[in-house]
């Protein structure tokens, strides 16, 4: 017998579809605004209106918006700068995910308690003066690496997914290595890290995807060193590369090229990211 829908409940489902629909249109439009406009001429984006699809397709702006303002340069500055803070991510996250899980040491609640404040504290662009003075001192301030350092220390987000993920392993499997003669290290490079793969999917993109898109940061650290710009600063750029009049076109379709790494990274990441996401959620 199948159970009959009442109109509350279908009300309900109204609303939420609707609701679900409207979200995606908000996440999806940009998107197609952005691909759309990257093959439109300048004046029919800004000032002819027109319709969806644009009169003439100009495919022509993608090697413009490539050639122009050293745009190469900066995506090999991208991707090296989004591998190291991925890679340093990967590693920090999971170290101290699996301590903080396993090990009982002097001040382990304190230090908890204030990376649990600090992401309820957004202090912006407040840090990048002290935090560049501090790369200064050190001599980190012409090279990727000390930007990459910066990127990496505001992650703490992942440092609780991977902890939370940790807890649900059992401690069995620690103690049955610790018998075996494993150490600590061994411990966490054999047996935890094949063992949260899905989470540190879940934490390989967000960081990727963090990096990549991240304006401020290196627009602030690359003040007086240009070859250390990334994409993002070279797409803004873009807009008044060629001539004294917004070139929105030109800037849509470096805005269009950007994003081709950041599905190809999903692309080879999906699946792991959504198992991390189901188990965490299952296994809280």
């Amino acid at each position: 017998m199948k159970k009959k829908i009442t109109p509350v409940k279908l009300l309900i489902n109204i609303v939420k579809w609707a609701f679900l629909l409207a979200i995606m249109a908000f996440t999806v439009y940009p998107v197609i605004y952005a691909a759309l406009g990257s093959v439109k001429s300048n004046f029919e984006l800004t000032l002819g209106g027109g319709g969806v699809l644009p009169d003439k397709w100009m495919f022509s702006n993608y090697v413009t918006a490539f050639k122009a303002n050293n745009f190469g340069r900066y995506t090999i500055n991208s991707l090296i700068l989004s591998a190291m803070v991925t890679a340093l991510a990967l590693i920090t996250a999971s170290m101290a995910g699996y301590v903080f899980a396993r090990r009982e040491f002097p001040g382990k609640r304190i230090i908890l308690m204030t990376y649990t404040s600090m992401m309820f504290i957004s202090l912006g662009s407040v840090t990048l003066f002290p935090l560049y003075s501090l790369l200064k001192a050190i001599g980190l301030t012409k090279n990727l690496f000390g930007m990459a350092l910066i990127m990496t220390g505001g992650q703490i987000a992942s440092v609780f997914l991977i902890m939370g993920f940790v807890r649900s392993i059992p401690r069995e499997l620690d103690e049955a290595a610790y018998i075996d003669g494993c150490s600590l290290f061994k411990v966490y490079y054999m047996i935890i890290l094949p063992t949260i793969r899905p989470i540190l999917a879940v934490v390989l993109l967000f960081s990727f995807r963090m990096s990549w898109n991240d304006y401020i940061t290196p627009l602030v650290m690359s003040i007086g060193t240009e070859n250390l710009r990334t994409l993002t600063v070279a797409v803004v750029e873009l807009k008044y590369s060629m001539q004294a009049a917004a070139e929105w076109h030109i800037m849509l379709a470096g805005a269009s090229i950007a994003l081709i790494p950041i599905l190809i990274v999903y692309l080879f990441t999906h699946k792991q990211f959504i198992a991390g996401l189901t188990a965490g959620a299952v296994k809280g």
